[in-house]
């Protein structure tokens, strides 16, 4: 601009002056102001993010020096062990392609995005397969830790999404984020497209959803409810990001079983897998019958499957909670479909507490609470949440003897 055209702009009042039109909205940010913004949001995380890895941190030395004085390794029990072998097993030899007729033997009931990310940085990253698959889910769960601080600070402030993150990280069965699982990689996605949904992001929204669903089978709960928010969005009036995200969202999840069903030669392959696997719906009576099996019944029910039990019902307790605090729709939707996913299933068991680890916003009444509490209650109450989470992953992993 030249100099007396410059004169000219600073004479005119300041109502006179031309403005920078603003940016329509939900236009995504000029690609230069990306890196700015990126910094920031990790800026305003970082009490978070901090407060996550003191937490988990806590926990895997707590672990560790049980391990060494029962005499195991750490390191097998994290990367190598249980659902960890079926995923390397896939991310090194592929997929079964028959059926058959073996009971817990086919690993088509595994989803496929954690393995080939494994299979792909193998590729490039040093070290073994295992390795590899531990640094997925340890930097899967930073990013899913984020994306939960990002919802709760949405919603209630920076605070609240800090509780959030710590209470998350201090679960009873939080060992698994930092294991060769998919709970952290899907929790990264779910907590992410739900926080695209209430930023009105749709098509971020249903790409994310997309993507948990090639991670895990409660991917549907994910897609399900992005569905039904840009369902709710097109009510208030027509947008073409609700829609592609609403198309988006259960394409990962239905994309892999009907890959499975091409495989197997059948329509219904990969529902025919899971009851190889002992896993079917049932409208939640097992779920029932081992609740009172456990609690009326059993004279010395064994610890694990008490903790198991005491996480469903806490969970069904948060969720009424959530409801009536009448948090967004698509927190509900999310969270009451992997409940009725969990506890209508007639399947395994014990595992049934990690399953749930990725609805988090079960967490938020929670979170509301110890964000309005004092400093030195607040300080308790977390120090009690990581010394049961500490006790409890240990317990987990060196003396239940089956999976988490």
């Amino acid at each position: 601009m030249s100099a007396p055209t410059e004169a000219v702009r600073r004479a005119l009042p300041t109502s006179r002056r031309p403005r920078p039109r603003p940016r329509p909205r939900g236009a995504p940010p000029p690609r230069a102001d990306l890196p700015r913004r990126i910094v920031r949001a990790l800026r305003h995380a970082a009490p978070a993010l901090y407060g996550y890895a003191c937490v988990r941190l806590f926990c895997l030395l707590a672990v560790s020096l049980w391990a060494h004085r029962e005499g195991q390794g750490l390191w097998p029990i994290l990367a190598n062990s249980w659902d960890s072998s079926w995923y390397l097993g896939i991310a090194e030899n592929g997929y079964a392609r028959e059926l058959g007729t073996a009971y817990d033997t086919n690993n088509l009931a595994f989803f496929p995005l954690y393995p080939l990310a494994v299979r792909a940085l193998s590729w490039a990253l040093p070290g073994s397969s295992a390795s590899v698959g531990l640094l997925v889910a340890v930097v899967g769960s930073f990013f899913a830790a984020w994306g939960i601080f990002a919802v709760g600070a949405r919603l209630h402030g920076r605070r609240v999404g800090v509780c959030l993150a710590l209470l998350w990280g201090g679960l009873p069965v939080g060992l698994v984020q930092w294991m060769g699982y998919t709970e952290s990689l899907f929790t990264a996605f779910a907590a992410w497209s739900l926080y695209a949904c209430l930023t009105g992001r749709w098509v971020w929204a249903g790409t994310l959803a997309s993507l948990a669903g090639l991670t895990r089978p409660t991917g549907l709960a994910l897609a399900a409810a992005v569905s039904l928010g840009a369902l709710s969005a097109l009510r208030r009036g027509f947008s073409w990001r609700a829609l592609v995200g609403g198309f988006l969202a259960p394409l990962g999840w239905l994309s892999y079983v009907g890959w499975v069903g091409l495989r197997l030669g059948r329509w219904d392959g990969y529902f025919a897998v899971q009851k190889l696997w002992h896993n079917h719906v049932d409208g939640g009576a097992y779920t029932l019958r081992r609740l009172d099996d456990h609690f009326l019944d059993d004279s010395t029910p064994e610890l694990f499957l008490i903790l198991v039990s005491l996480v469903l019902i806490a969970s069904a307790i948060l969720f009424v909670r959530s409801v009536l605090d009448r948090q967004p729709l698509v927190l509900l939707a999310f969270t009451g479909l992997l409940l009725a996913i969990v506890l209508g299933s007639g399947g395994v068991y014990f595992s049934r507490a990690r399953f749930l680890l990725p609805g988090f916003p079960l967490l938020l009444p929670l979170a509301l609470l110890l964000a309005r509490a004092s400093l030195r209650h607040a300080v308790a109450w977390v120090g009690g949440v990581v010394l049961v989470a500490a006790y409890c992953g240990g317990y987990m992993v060196l003396v239940w003897r089956s999976a988490p």
